[in-house]
């Protein structure tokens, strides 16, 4: 399963602070059905993330009945991506 979508990057400051884009909610429904086949518990669902010409292996979130894609330091620095730019993310999900 492929998607792809746009969102604002935000910031989680609890005990270990992150950076994230949330997915549509048009897009939770086909991740929700996936989850059954590949999470690896929690609802975690494992992926290829790419934003720009970056990719690489991540896990969705769930959070309050969406998912959230983290986003890596190393992958905002090369992307050049700020807290609250809309970012175009593609993500592959190995059902």
């Amino acid at each position: 399963m492929n998607l792809e979508f746009s969102g604002e990057m935000w910031f989680w400051k609890g005990p270990a602070p992150w950076h994230f884009i949330t997915v549509p909610d048009e897009e939770c429904g086909e991740l929700e059905t996936a989850s059954r086949l590949v999470t690896y518990g929690w609802g975690m669902i494992p992926v290829t993330a790419q934003i720009g010409g970056t990719a690489w292996k991540t896990s969705l979130f769930p959070k309050d009945g969406r998912y959230i894609v983290p986003v890596k330091a190393w992958v905002r620095k090369a992307e050049g991506l700020e807290l609250g730019d809309m970012v175009k993310v593609r993500l592959a999900v190995d059902v």
